[in-house]
């Protein structure tokens, strides 16, 4: 029969255990989870902006050479598409590819050799993002410091110029994700969170004193937004808590896209795509 200081002892000696256990496993889970330099893909002369991919096939924004460069899924370049002006932050909904033309105020569709232009309810200035999910749409308006958001022909306008919850400095990327529209708020340097009504939920970003936030993405656990300024890409969980931050060989990072799980970044001063994966 075991003493109850025996019994206690025991007791306790398995809780230390089991805490050891338990931190062991969530420590390499953190490693599991970080996500590590893999290859780079170069882009001659480009200068990447955005990104998005159709058919397993990367498209890439070249806004300094008005142009959208088509490469293969191992980072082969095929063609390049032309007469642009200053395409920026592309979407798809899996067969056209919606370009933001940001001089001339337009969001063009680009299917194949045919190009039409995005109906809307209002005028834009240099449209700087767009993103589609599920027949929404959700457009950064960069100088009227607002974002677009709509739904077949339902659109609604939310945002103006300032610096306060639910306001815009030049808002540049936008990400519709979970029921919810996430914004790259670039010259406020953070994230901004919206419920598809436009209602503000939540700020992200203060702690990082980001400098110009220009590029988003959402996954289904994690939000990317590229720190311009500060060669990085910082990633939080949807909660809006810091989990990594990405700067290994990046150079004005402009775009974020995962696929596949490899994580491609936009490297717009060093004219190639970074990808990374978690190991």
């Amino acid at each position: 029969m075991l003493s109850f200081k025996t019994f206690k002892i025991m007791e306790l000696i398995k809780y230390i255990i089991g805490v050891s256990i338990l931190f062991l496993l969530a420590s390499c889970q953190n490693e599991t989870n970080e996500w590590t330099y893999q290859k780079t893909i170069g882009l001659e002369n480009a200068t990447p902006i955005g990104l998005t991919i159709v058919d397993d096939h990367i498209w890439v924004s070249d806004g300094d050479n008005n142009q959208l460069i088509h490469l293969d899924k191992t980072g082969k370049q095929l063609f390049t598409e032309k007469g642009f002006e200053r395409p920026m932050h592309i979407t798809t909904d899996g067969k056209s590819i919606y370009v933001p033309e940001y001089g001339k105020d337009q969001i063009t569709i680009f299917s194949g050799e045919k190009r039409e232009i995005l109906p809307l309810p209002d005028s834009l200035d240099a449209p700087a993002g767009v993103h589609y999910a599920n027949g929404q749409f959700a457009i950064a308006d960069f100088y009227n410091h607002r974002i677009l958001f709509g739904y077949n022909d339902n659109w609604i306008s939310f945002g103006k110029e300032g610096k306060a919850d639910g306001e815009f400095y030049y808002p540049t990327d936008v990400h519709i994700a979970h029921e919810k529209i996430y914004v790259a708020d670039a010259y406020n340097n953070r994230i901004q969170v919206f419920d598809t009504e436009g209602n503000h939920k939540m700020t992200i970003g203060k702690e990082e004193k980001m400098n110009a936030a220009t590029g988003i993405y959402v996954s289904s656990s994690q939000i990317f937004i590229t720190d311009f300024e500060h060669d990085r890409v910082l990633v939080y969980d949807l909660q809006g808590n810091l989990v990594q931050e990405i700067s290994e060989g990046l150079e004005k990072p402009t775009d974020i896209l995962l696929n596949d799980d490899i994580l491609y970044i936009a490297n717009y001063k060093g004219k190639n795509l970074m990808t990374y994966n978690q190991n």
